[in-house]
């Protein structure tokens, strides 16, 4: 198999080396072509993207990614956005589960956000008005909207999940969110094994820091599936913790949704487990779940014991002493 790597900006580097070495130590056989990205690569180039990433995730059709900044002040569009649109990666898919030795305030999180990943709010069509009133179109299609909604229920009859959650605002955007909420109801209707059911997105919020074990499989669109992805992220221990893909018809990009946090680049002190969860992602969507097993296993083994974890989780080991605890029990 062969996979596009990259690596982006400031951590980004060296949990890239984790992700190469953990595939080493489980014998994938995949074949990396890495290609540069971000503002750092910007600033030696002149280009957000190295020449050919595009076309050789085009190829592919599989990529891994990490962390990237967009140059501030540029008009670049943000990198993330560049290659949803790109490849139409219609499904952003969050899943996340509380692991043992990550201290959180909950010990039953398990769930799995799916959002829209094309339209809404995030489509960016706004202007100004005049000179002190900016507008910005909420653009909901029936098409995106019902195509979302089927992947959640596909992904929740093949995953063993029994419940898929509408999350809106229809109350108040009767139009918008009216339109998705009743898109949903119309494609639940061919997986009457699978409950459903809707809520409103303020009182999702206050439900989920109350007791998220009442949801399994959210579905949302664009800018609310953003904020509660972030939110659930901070009830497993944060965006260390939150891998993702992008998931279109020809096309998936796995990522680590956290930042390149540039304080700490280069200083062998970057947890990667959330590029190595979107790793076992990869791994598990392409035929390989043995190995993502594995993995899984062994990332959780590492931070349950605690003597080889990072700073961010109160360990006091580096990226590199962490990435070699989980080779070791690969082996």
């Amino acid at each position: 198999m062969k996979a596009v790597l990259i690596p982006g900006d400031g951590i980004g580097k060296e949990i890239a080396v984790s992700v190469k070495e953990v595939s080493d130590a489980l014998d994938t056989g995949i074949e990396w072509k890495e290609f540069s990205a971000g503002a750092e690569y910007y600033d030696k180039s002149g280009k957000l993207l190295e020449d050919g990433l595009l076309d050789t995730v085009k190829e592919y059709g599989i990529a891994l990614k990490g962390p990237t900044a967009t140059p501030v002040g540029k008009g670049f569009r943000s990198i993330n956005v560049q290659l949803r649109q790109t490849f139409h990666t219609y499904a952003n898919l969050r899943p996340v589960h509380t692991i043992a030795g990550v201290k959180t305030r909950y010990d039953n999180v398990d769930l799995v956000i799916v959002r829209e990943n094309t339209e809404d709010l995030y489509k960016g069509i706004e202007y100004m008005l005049d000179e002190d009133t900016a507008n910005g179109i909420k653009l909901i299609t029936r098409k995106a909207s019902e195509r979302i909604a089927r992947f959640a229920f596909e992904y929740a009859r093949k995953n063993g999940r029994k419940k898929v959650t509408a999350v809106h605002k229809a109350n108040i955007m009767k139009y918008t969110d009216g339109l998705f909420l009743e898109a949903f109801r119309t494609v639940a209707k061919d997986y009457p094994d699978i409950e459903n059911d809707s809520v409103i997105i303020d009182a999702l919020c206050m439900k989920l820091v109350t007791d998220p074990s009442q949801f399994d499989v959210l579905v949302a669109p664009n800018l609310y599936g953003d904020i509660i992805s972030d939110l659930c992220a901070g009830l497993v221990g944060g965006l260390g913790f939150a891998p993702s893909a992008n998931i279109g018809d020809d096309t998936v990009i796995y990522e680590a949704v956290h930042g390149s946090a540039p304080d700490i680049a280069g200083k062998d002190q970057a947890n990667p487990t959330a590029i190595l969860m979107a790793f076992e992602m990869m791994l598990r969507d392409h035929g390989m779940e043995d190995k993502a097993d594995r993995l899984k296993k062994a990332l959780e083994d590492v931070i349950a014991e605690g003597v080889h974890t990072t700073k961010d989780i109160g360990g006091h080991a580096g990226t590199k002493e962490f990435t070699a605890a989980v080779v070791e029990r690969l082996k």
